[in-house]
């Protein structure tokens, strides 16, 4: 095993550890708010333009996912399974993609056939989850529809179980983590939406934008993960591991 996978493997870790701490903490959040109002006018245009910014990547993301995700994936891919291949002479395997993952088998909880076409099952669910937010955005940050109602605290408590669900959707199949993806998606804008309705704090909203990316980050680093994983416990050599 490289030398350097055990701080990789500690970064995971982190990184799913505070998130599920983030996760925890929401729901204290909106229930023990601090008496100190704090809120502006335009509270909800700023948010709105922050969570839309955040959609729009996800979508650029979604239909270039080698320009956004090639140089940390390959970079970590490399050095990871350097020190495994060095001593390989033959890459007799020549990969080719299907929905930008390897075609060579040990992808295939990773896609989903739709109408004999075949897609990425998390990037599917989060361009769907995306569009969703999307819409939501528009509806309660700017045009003011606050279609929740008196639903925000089950707003935020949905949303806390689909964030959690979507930071493990690597562990599932197929449609089922289209599935996943997309309520994770959604799941951030039901927690930001909820605690907005029932703090009005431009601070609480920035602090759950800022955690909504760190989110992202960690779902994003346990996906690459699974991915090193899988092309680690693979002992056929090919292209990938040059």
């Amino acid at each position: 095993m490289p030398k350097n996978t055990g701080g990789y493997v500690f970064l995971v870790a982190l990184a799913l550890s505070l998130s599920l701490i983030g996760i925890a903490l929401v729901l204290p959040l909106v229930v023990y708010k601090p008496t100190v109002h704090f809120d502006v006018s335009w509270r909800k245009t700023l948010i709105g333009s922050l969570l839309t910014l955040i959609c729009i990547a996800g979508v650029l993301a979604v239909f270039f996912p080698e320009k956004c995700t090639k140089t940390l994936h390959r970079r970590k891919r490399d050095e990871e399974l350097a020190s495994d291949v060095k001593n390989t002479s033959s890459y007799s395997k020549s990969i080719s993609f299907r929905g930008h993952h390897p075609d060579c088998g040990k992808f295939a909880a990773h896609l989903i056939h739709v109408k004999g076409r075949v897609f990425c099952a998390a990037c599917t669910g989060l361009l769907l989850g995306a569009l969703f937010v999307l819409a939501g955005t528009v509806l309660y940050f700017f045009i003011n529809w606050n279609f929740l109602g008196l639903h925000g605290l089950w707003a935020v408590f949905v949303g806390q179980v689909g964030v959690a669900l979507g930071l493990f959707q690597f562990k599932f199949r197929g449609f089922t983590r289209s599935v996943l993806n997309a309520f994770f998606v959604i799941a951030c804008f039901l927690i930001l939406a909820g605690v907005d309705i029932f703090a009005e704090n431009v601070l609480f909203d920035l602090y759950l934008i800022c955690l909504t990316i760190f989110w992202l980050f960690t779902r994003i680093l346990t996906s690459q993960w699974n991915h090193l994983q899988i092309c680690r416990a693979c002992s056929v050599p090919c292209e990938l591991k040059r």
